[in-house]
């Protein structure tokens, strides 16, 4: 018994990983990213790879704050959303980024906040709602 609990989770762990790696694309472009910094947007990026389970978090919190847009009836309006693959070197160069789960948000072009590895959505949407 114990034996077929444990071949099933390794295969329900596999399936979960398969299913986050899918979901995971590069939206990120330096043109877009020029354009919403112009309009005077907010814009987040997050970084990411492959079968990597903290960015697969990061980047639900993220799709969920831009799909929701509330918080305490405060709305995320006026934000861009890009996410990238921390091996496309191009993009890792010139945002300095070094690691996947990397979460930076831009206002008014300056760089307004970075962190690492972070997946809360309760201090994702703090770092959101002060950049708006």
């Amino acid at each position: 018994m114990f034996k077929k609990i444990l071949i099933l989770s390794i295969i329900q762990f596999f399936i979960i990983n398969f299913s986050i790696a899918l979901e995971k694309e590069t939206t990120f472009s330096k043109e877009l990213f020029d354009k919403a910094q112009s309009e005077g947007k907010v814009v987040v990026v997050s970084s990411w790879i492959k079968y990597c389970s903290s960015c697969a978090s990061q980047m639900k919190v993220l799709k969920k704050a831009k799909n929701d847009g509330k918080l305490l009836d405060i709305k995320f309006e006026n934000i861009e959303y890009f996410s990238f693959d921390v091996t496309n070197e191009e993009i890792a160069n010139l945002l300095n980024v070094k690691f996947q789960t990397t979460l930076l948000i831009f206002k008014n072009n300056k760089e307004v906040y970075r962190s690492l590895g972070e997946t809360s959505e309760d201090l994702i949407y703090n770092a959101l709602k002060k950049a708006i």
